[in-house]
């Protein structure tokens, strides 16, 4: 895919409407597509951090390791989704959570690190994307609440049939 090809790509994504042609140009010149063939795995828990990736196709399911229970999928990432988000926050350097295709997928993977440099040049741009990651911050926040109420409204175990 060239560069103009993935810039239309990256236009139709809704979390860029509000960029200019010129953030579309940046944020294109740092991207690239990935394809992942079904359980693949796109990072580990623990690897140092590259990229942020928006899910164009496919599904991508995102993994705690647990010594007990082994990986445990807490989120199912579907089209327009973004994984490894907190690779563009400040303070993180590891991922978190593994990421495994779920299906046959494609998605665009953004370096991180020149994301974070072009939005401290540019707080135009930054401003945009900050708010677009605390959005999905906030919405998987909201997700792990409502697994963690589910877990302890129906703990492993716990039988009412007796």
């Amino acid at each position: 895919m060239n560069k103009v090809e993935l810039t239309e790509v990256l236009q139709a994504i809704p979390w860029f409407q509000a960029l200019s042609d010129d953030h579309f140009q940046k944020i294109a010149g740092i991207s690239e597509v990935v394809l992942l063939s079904r359980d693949e795995l796109l990072f580990k828990q623990g690897d140092q951090q590259k990229n942020l990736y928006i899910l164009i196709e496919g599904r991508v399911g995102v993994e705690l390791y647990s010594p007990i229970r082994g990986a445990i999928r807490v989120f199912t990432a579907e089209p327009m989704d973004v994984v490894g988000w907190s690779s563009a926050t400040p303070v993180v350097r590891q991922r978190t959570a593994s990421a495994r295709a779920v299906l046959d997928s494609r998605l665009i993977a953004i370096n991180a690190a020149k994301l974070n440099q072009y939005c401290e040049q540019d707080h135009e741009l930054g401003y945009i994307v900050m708010r677009r990651l605390a959005n999905v911050a906030a919405a998987r926040l909201m997700i792990c609440r409502l697994q963690l109420v589910d877990l302890f409204a129906n703990p492993m175990g716990d039988c009412d049939n007796d």
